[in-house]
C-alpha cells in the first residue's frame, strides 16, 4: 500500500470515528427524551455510565489526528479536516457531558408541568436534528446546509428564553424550578456546541472562519 493510499484510508477512518461518535449521541438524545417524558431513572443512570464510550472515541480521534499530522505531510485541505475533526470531537464530548448532566438532574426530580416538559423535549429533538444534519453536511460537503444548521441554534435559544424567563414561574416548587433551569441551560449549551460543529465544518470546506 502506497503512503498516500494509507493516508487517505487513515483520514477516512478519522471521519468515520466522528460519525460513530455523533451516532451514539443521536441515540442518547432519543433516550434522553424517554428519560424526561417517562421519568425513567434506570435509563438515566445508563446514560450517565455510557458517557465513557463517548470519551474513549474522542481519545481515539485525537490519537489518530496526531498520527496523521506527524507521520504524513497533509496538504492544506487535509490539514483543515484533521484540525476540524479534533475540534468537532471536543464539542461532541461536551455534548455527551451535558446529556449526562441532564440525566443526573432527572434522577433527582420529576418535571410534571406538561408545557415545560414539552419545551425541554422539543429542545432535545431540535438538537438531535441539528447534529444529524451536521453529519450529513460533513459527508456531502453541503455548505448551504452548514449555514442553515448554524442559524438553527437560534430556535433552541428562543425556547431556552421561554422556559427560563416565562414558563418557570408556573412552577411553585423552588427545587424543581432550579432543576428545570439547569436542564434548560444544559440544552442551550448543547445547541451552542452543535453550532460550533457547524462552524468547524464551514472552516473545513472554505478555509475561512464563519462570520
Amino acid at each position: 500500500m502506497s503512503a498516500r493510499l494509507k493516508f487517505t484510508n487513515d483520514l477516512e477512518n478519522l471521519r468515520s470515528n466522528i460519525y460513530k461518535m455523533s451516532k451514539l449521541l443521536s441515540l442518547k438524545f432519543e433516550e434522553l427524551v424517554i428519560v424526561l417524558e417517562e421519568n425513567n431513572r434506570v435509563l438515566a443512570q445508563e446514560l450517565i455510565y455510557s458517557d465513557v464510550d463517548i470519551n474513549k472515541i474522542e481519545i481515539d480521534i485525537n490519537d489518530q489526528a496526531v498520527s496523521l499530522i506527524t507521520q504524513q505531510s497533509p496538504v492544506a485541505s487535509d490539514l483543515r479536516l484533521i484540525i476540524s475533526c479534533i475540534k468537532i470531537a471536543e464539542d461532541l464530548e461536551r455534548i455527551g457531558d451535558n446529556i449526562s448532566n441532564i440525566a443526573e438532574v432527572s434522577r433527582k426530580t420529576q418535571i410534571l408541568n406538561k408545557q415545560i416538559l414539552l419545551r425541554l423535549t422539543t429542545m432535545i429533538r431540535l438538537a438531535k436534528l441539528m447534529l444529524d444534519d451536521a453529519m450529513v453536511a460533513m459527508k456531502k460537503d453541503d455548505l448551504s446546509l452548514v449555514n442553515e444548521i448554524i442559524e438553527r441554534d437560534q430556535d433552541i435559544d428562543q425556547i431556552f428564553v421561554q422556559v427560563t424567563l416565562s414558563d418557570i414561574y408556573e412552577e411553585t416548587d423552588a427545587f424543581v424550578t432550579g432543576q428545570i433551569q439547569l436542564t434548560a441551560k444544559y440544552l442551550e449549551r448543547i445547541g451552542d456546541h452543535i453550532e460550533n460543529i457547524g462552524e468547524h465544518i464551514y472552516f473545513t470546506l472554505t478555509g475561512k472562519r464563519y462570520k
